[in-house]
């Protein structure tokens, strides 16, 4: 079934106040959380016997080794068992109800629980790990051949973060992802595109890339002027059901040689316009996360790889996004009561003027506007963008220390 384009809200009826599934998971159990952010299935194994866990936990149930790790697992598998549950004391599932829930043989050994979207009992599946509303990973058994209206199934619909029928904020219309991703929006089924401005009154380079586009409009917006927030919020902030922060100020260089100005303007940009970002449109949208099919969604802001680790050539631009990712986690934890999805895209070098001294490959801003977009409609909160960007996470993942070192020594 199609998802209908919304109905105009009546302004005089009450906001309705967002519930969320329960969040309570033990710390073996954040695993599926991790992996979820990031679009992966992932289960624990079993070092010493090679047994696959689930649910999770801290001890192997085949041998009893504490040598557990999550790893990448293949997620198909047959339903087995599929029940329709009619009453919750749970006050999100007793406004969702009827729910389906089913029990799934994986190939990889385990029989997992799973939501239910599209399948019956016996019908071949693929498991995915999805974030529900209070940002928790939980399972989702779907056809293993998918159709274009999957997404429209109110159980995912619920969960994700889908741009179909939303309106979608750019702070930053100068930046060159701009109109490739006005582009990918509208291709998702995006409502409408507002794009923001700096210093429009000098019309900066860039905008006549945007010139009688369709249902995209220009506004004023100026991430490091508080007013400038204040009157966009003003204008459009019940209107904006996902924001997507592409303002960035970057210059080369490291710390002993870099022009502080320089360094203060990257941090008003990059860190603090983001904080700027959210206090204007943050709550908001917080409070419009219940609103139905155009329901506030996600807020999502787009940094560098090396926030993770820094490259010295780019020490002030990367320590800026390493501020800027602590804000992000920071605004995670404050938007998490509403079910509003704080999401961090993680590109590499991108194909610019500041990176031109930069060896391949490099992010064009087609590929970093898709994967926005496809993080989005799979309600991601961690993507990475570009070979750069994932082999930095990986290493990172796996020794931060040791990175630091291969970086900054020169290893390979």
């Amino acid at each position: 079934m199609t998802l209908p384009y919304p109905k105009k809200k009546d302004p005089q009826k009450r906001t309705v106040v967002p519930t969320l599934p329960p969040a309570m998971r033990s710390r073996a159990a954040l695993g599926l959380s991790v992996a979820a952010a990031e679009g992966r299935f992932a289960l624990q194994h079993c070092g010493e016997c090679g047994a696959v866990q689930y649910p999770p936990r801290d001890a192997c149930h085949a041998c009893l080794s504490h040598d557990l790790s999550w790893k990448d697992t293949k997620p198909y598998g047959k339903l087995l068992a599929e029940t329709r549950i009619h009453a919750s004391p749970d006050p999100y599932f007793r406004e969702r109800l009827p729910w389906r829930m089913g029990s799934v043989q994986l190939k990889a050994g385990p029989v997992v629980l799973a939501h239910l979207v599209g399948v019956g009992r016996g019908d071949r599946v693929r498991v995915d790990l999805r974030l529900d509303r209070a940002g928790q990973g939980v399972m989702v058994a779907l056809p293993e051949h998918r159709s274009d209206d999957m997404e429209d199934d109110p159980v995912l619909r619920a969960m994700g973060t889908h741009p179909k029928h939303r309106r979608v904020l750019i702070s930053d219309a100068t930046h060159p992802v701009t109109r490739p991703l006005i582009d990918a929006l509208f291709a998702a089924g995006a409502a409408h595109v507002f794009a923001g401005v700096p210093e429009m009154w000098r019309r900066p380079h860039g905008l006549s890339a945007l010139d009688g586009l369709e249902n995209v409009s220009l506004l004023p917006l100026d991430v490091t002027d508080p007013q400038s927030l204040k009157e966009a919020a003003s204008e459009i902030g019940g209107k904006v059901d996902i924001l997507i922060n592409t303002a960035r100020h970057i210059r080369p260089g490291g710390v002993l040689g870099h022009d502080t100005t320089a360094a203060r303007d990257e941090m008003e940009v990059n860190a603090l316009g983001l904080m700027r970002l959210a206090q204007a449109f943050g709550p908001g949208m917080a409070g419009r996360t219940a609103d139905g099919v155009n329901s506030a969604a996600a807020f999502v802001t787009i940094l560098s790889a090396h926030a993770l680790s820094p490259d010295p050539a780019y020490g002030a631009f990367n320590a800026s996004q390493a501020a800027a990712r602590s804000v992000a986690q920071t605004l995670r934890a404050e938007f998490a009561p509403s079910g509003l999805r704080m999401a961090c895209v993680y590109t590499g070098p991108t194909e610019d003027e500041w990176h031109q001294p930069l060896p391949p490959p490099k992010v064009a801003p087609k590929a970093l506007a898709r994967a926005v977009v496809d993080g989005l409609q799979q309600g991601l909160e961690d993507i990475f963008c570009g070979d750069v960007a994932r082999d930095l996470a990986d290493r990172w993942r796996s020794d931060p220390g040791l990175l630091e070192r291969e970086i900054t020594g020169g290893g390979a």
